[in-house]
């Protein structure tokens, strides 16, 4: 095996009592929404996505959510004056679809408090790297830069710090000699897979 998972819980032990609502929120290809979707379509979480909101007019995502029979909305940052206006308009999005857990799954934007004061501890956030090493942008470069031996991904409850919260599960992944940013990328993205079912459990267990 080569990755570790922390905590490591089995199935049963993840298994919610009720459905919960998911909303998503993206800015690229969507391939931790497409595995959060699957997991539910498997019955490895008992949740639905309501709504995917995504922020970029050419993201791959809208693609994944039409073929999942997913509704999705276009909110384009590069529309809004402030920070605090987009996520005004994120969370009035997420109240009309009755969303009672946000989904950060790759949102490339730094979200403030109004969203984080909508959805107090339910905001879940996943980052390739172990944190709190290598917070903010380009963290897979980072690390192949830092010469460490080991990263990997986490999914945490978000605050207002960047890449800050509670850490719910992280994947560690080892970095092997000749990796490049991409091929690092690739094996780490795998773990972010299978963990960010693993946190939107955990965190729905312990609320």
């Amino acid at each position: 095996m080569d990755y570790l998972v922390s905590p490591s819980h089995p199935p049963d032990k993840l298994a919610l009592n009720h459905t919960i609502k998911l909303g998503v929120m993206a800015s690229g290809s969507g391939s931790n929404f497409e595995a959060i979707a699957q997991a539910i379509n498997k019955g490895e979480l008992n949740a639905k996505i309501e709504v995917l909101i995504y922020n970029n007019p050419s993201a791959k995502v809208k693609e994944k959510a039409d073929r999942l029979n997913i509704p999705s909305i276009l909110l384009n940052h590069r529309n809004y004056s402030h920070r605090e206006a987009l996520d005004q308009a994120i969370v009035e999005v997420f109240k009309v679809n009755k969303v009672e857990w946000v989904v950060m799954a790759g949102w490339m934007r730094i979200i403030t408090d109004v969203l984080l004061n909508a959805f107090p501890h339910r905001v879940i956030n996943i980052h390739p790297s172990l944190l709190p090493s290598f917070k903010g942008i380009n963290a897979i470069e980072k690390a192949l830069k830092s010469r460490v031996k080991i990263t990997g991904c986490t999914v945490h409850l978000v605050d207002l710090e960047v890449d800050s919260g509670p850490i719910l599960v992280q994947a560690a992944v080892p970095i092997l000699p000749d990796d490049t940013a991409e091929t690092l990328h690739h094996r780490i993205q795998i773990q972010e897979h299978r963990i960010i079912t693993q946190g939107i459990a955990l965190a729905a267990l312990k609320s």
